[in-house]
């Protein structure tokens, strides 16, 4: 290992002095053991290392792992970004739920000391590629580590939905939207909307209805080798296609989404043996009788 990006969510940095001191640290520890050093450009003005400073997409480009202190967010941003090269993700938790992080910012120094000897292992997590589709031609992709959705805008309205798994027809749900998820996404927005909880290491897609006006549309589970195609049936304005809560385009009447299983792959980075199971009973607090 010769470099480590770190990513530092400004606001969180702001919000807690502690987090200013504990990266600093963590960095000093980095350089002073002959690593590179690059901190996001917003994230180095938070925590006065204005000097180290890179763009997020030089850090994904460059380094040889990356350490990402935020929320959950910020660590689907770093992901997706490090997906591509297939860099090791280090989730440094100062958000709210945390599910992808490793460690909390208290932890920090002894997990950089584990990061720099090597003492770590790697977790494989499933991405999903969403292909728009526009004139028979893919006018925008992108790989999602939690979900692909598409939903309306604007006004509340139901609009019809039309879903179908290998080209065959599953459903037209009239809702507010659809979410595809990932395993790992299983526990965010398709959670909220009554889909299932599965295990990260399960190979599947959930397609979960959002508010479905009937009693019989249910959550789907089907294989990580499958196809789903989504379109929207009519012309109904103001349809957008997000992903991971973060990143979208509009989608068109006549276009389609074409969603499957991703090359890429996050990695992230696991100190200790993971027990997904106990991390739901902590995150959610499912206690015992």
């Amino acid at each position: 290992m010769r470099t480590v990006g770190v990513v530092v969510n400004p606001e969180k940095a702001a919000q807690d002095p502690q987090v200013t001191v504990r990266v600093r640290e963590a960095v000093s520890t980095l350089l002073r053991h002959g690593l590179v050093v690059r901190v996001n450009a917003d994230g180095a003005r938070a925590v006065r290392l204005e000097e180290l400073s890179a763009t997020e997409q030089e850090l994904a480009e460059s380094s040889d792992a990356l350490v990402v202190v935020g929320g959950d967010g910020t660590i689907l941003r770093a992901a997706r970004a490090g997906a591509v090269r297939g860099v090791p993700v280090m989730g440094v938790n100062v958000g709210g739920f945390g599910f992808l992080a490793e460690v909390g910012p208290e932890e920090l120094p002894e997990a950089t000391r584990l990061l720099l000897e090597e003492r770590y292992a790697v977790e494989e997590r499933m991405m999903l590629e969403a292909r728009v589709h526009r004139g028979g031609e893919v006018a925008w992709r992108s790989i999602a580590l939690n979900d692909v959705v598409v939903t309306k805008g604007g006004y509340a309205r139901l609009m019809p939905i039309r879903a179908h798994v290998n080209e065959e027809h599953l459903a037209t749900y009239l809702a507010d939207g659809l979410i595809v998820s990932t395993p790992t996404g299983s526990t965010a927005y398709s959670l909220s909307a009554g889909g299932p909880i599965l295990s990260p290491t399960v190979g599947a897609i959930v397609i979960t209805p959002i508010c479905p006006h009937t009693l019989n549309a249910r959550p789907v589970v089907v294989d990580a080798d499958d196809v789903v195609t989504v379109e929207v049936e009519e012309a109904v304005e103001d349809v957008w296609l997000t992903v991971d809560g973060q990143v979208g385009t509009p989608l068109e009447a006549g276009g389609c989404v074409e969603i499957r299983e991703a090359r890429e792959r996050t990695r992230l980075v696991r100190l200790r043996r993971p027990s997904f199971y106990d991390l739901l009973r902590r995150k959610f607090g499912w206690g015992g009788r």
